[in-house]
């Protein structure tokens, strides 16, 4: 898996590339902890769950369908996240599937069960270019760790750089009369 710094480098391009006025500050950190939670289930190893079982690591947190749902959460919650539904929605679902996304993109692991409940295969792409980071947090600031971080740093925040000073200047660059934010 990426770091938690790493993670939460989606939200944070998308949400600072197009601005407050679509994605205020609330909305952002709805989006930031939708990145993070999957990784809650490092939790099953202290229950004696496998990494393997649908319930452990990688299993049905990293999924589109606890995505969908922390999604509607947001969308339910849209007017305390100060945010329309529809943005709310989008944010957080991309956000929150960023996060399987990521791990699907590490060499390391068992792999991503993306289709849960549909399907508990387990999958990878086809490049596994970031380094796997530790279950253990103190692994993350070790020799091994700082290899971790750099290849975060070339795989996820370069390119979430990209996105969001993309998505900056065309919203700079978009005509005023043209609204970026989706309908409430």
């Amino acid at each position: 898996m990426p770091t938690i710094f790493g993670h939460s480098a989606v939200p944070l391009a998308m949400g600072l590339g197009l601005g407050r006025r679509v994605v205020p500050g609330r909305l952002l950190l709805a989006g930031l902890v939708a990145s993070i939670i999957p990784d809650l289930d490092v939790a099953a190893f202290r229950f004696d769950i496998a990494y393997s079982d649908q319930f452990g690591h990688r299993g049905f947190s990293h999924s589109v369908f606890l995505a969908t749902c922390l999604a509607l959460m947001a969308a339910l919650s849209a007017r305390k996240l100060q945010a329309g539904r529809i943005n709310a929605f989008l944010f957080v679902l991309l956000a929150g599937m960023s996060h399987g996304l990521l791990d699907m993109l590490t060499n390391g692991g068992l792999g991503v069960a993306l289709w849960w409940p549909f399907s508990v295969d387990r999958l990878f792409f086809p490049w596994q270019v970031i380094k796997v980071s530790s279950l253990n947090p103190r692994g993350v600031f070790s020799s091994a760790g700082l290899q971790v971080l750099g290849s975060e740093l070339l795989w996820v925040w370069l390119p979430s750089f990209v996105v969001c000073t993309s998505l900056a200047l065309i919203r700079r660059w978009t005509p005023s009369g043209v609204q970026m934010n989706l309908p409430k």
